[in-house]
């Protein structure tokens, strides 16, 4: 399996290389690149921990080598989210970024699967899309928004709350990945009764968890631990995956026949990518009202990526 992390360098990329190159199976390679001089520094350092995963470092225009026969390209690189920023407040810098770096692994990679990393990704897995689809190689099945960091953080509150070992925990979120489009869905959570009370103190606190970490950073960065672990848990599922396993995770993938129709929910992965997409269990009342009144900002992120996308350059 050669999995090729784009942005390594970085306050994400890093720990997530490195839980990678302690995590991929024996034999597979770790293929690093970021603009930063010192990345072939980084898959340095990490070669010199014994598993048996080799690691390579690749930087500036080497963005093609880098990706080139991937099984599965993660995207972390972008700039972070600083105080008073939303994620949508990131639009412009980060958007060029996955265009650009999608355009190469289109031609690099084309049957690879792409796990954006990158923020907002309500917009910036569309942009993946459409350049995909323009380069005439867009497998809707292989173009994920990685929103397991919202499912880990429901976990951990929900146990908290509920008094539980975090391994008996398992929440499915719903939406998108930002603010008000995340939805995680407490009312049916396997072994878990919360109030209606804890309900609605936890919802609101999962939406903004994101925030929570920017301020107590006190401007020096955002989440990036638990990213990179969320992105690794989403990584090493696809692997499972592509090596013929079922798993399931929650993801925003193209649920509809076209880009303009991303959703986070639960996701049967395998050997193709998207398995299948499974029917969301019911809903209470108050999480069918939140669901339905994200709609119109989840709408107008996936057309702001898609107008961005189909831009001229």
């Amino acid at each position: 399996m050669k999995v090729c992390v784009l942005g390594a360098a970085g306050g994400i990329g890093q720990p997530l290389s490195l839980l990678l190159k302690l995590q991929l199976p024996a034999g597979s390679e770790l293929a690093l690149y970021d603009v930063a001089p010192f990345t072939p520094g980084v898959a340095v350092d990490l070669s010199h921990i014994p598993t048996d995963v080799s690691v390579t470092g690749y930087v500036g225009d080497e963005a093609d080598q880098a990706m080139r026969d991937a099984d599965i390209v993660v995207i972390p690189a972008g700039v972070p989210r600083k105080p008073g920023m939303t994620r949508d407040d990131l639009f412009n810098m980060n958007a060029g970024i996955v265009k650009k770096l999608i355009g190469v692994g289109a031609s690099a990679c084309p049957n690879a699967c792409f796990a954006i990393v990158t923020n907002p990704v309500n917009s910036t897995v569309p942009i993946a899309a459409e350049t995909l689809k323009a380069a005439g190689v867009y497998d809707p099945r292989k173009v994920f928004g990685v929103t397991t960091l919202d499912v880990i953080r429901s976990n951990t509150f929900v146990a908290q709350t509920a008094g539980k070992s975090t391994d008996d925990v398992s929440v499915d979120v719903i939406g998108g990945h930002s603010g008000v489009t995340i939805l995680p869905l407490l009312s049916s959570v396997d072994g878990v009764s919360l109030s209606q009370e804890d309900i609605e103190t936890l919802t609101p606190r999962i939406q903004e968890a994101g925030t929570e970490v920017v301020e107590a950073k006190a401007g020096a960065g955002s989440a990036t631990l638990s990213m990179a672990q969320a992105a690794a848990r989403f990584t090493m599922s696809l692997v499972a995956a592509l090596d013929g396993e079922s798993v399931t995770e929650c993801c925003y993938v193209q649920v509809g026949d076209d880009t303009a129709s991303f959703h986070a929910q639960p996701v049967v992965l395998g050997k193709n990518g998207v398995e299948s997409i499974p029917e969301l269990p019911p809903l209470s009342a108050y999480e069918q009202q939140l669901l339905d009144a994200m709609q119109e900002t989840l709408a107008g992120n996936i057309k702001k990526g898609l107008e961005f996308a189909n831009a001229e350059d």
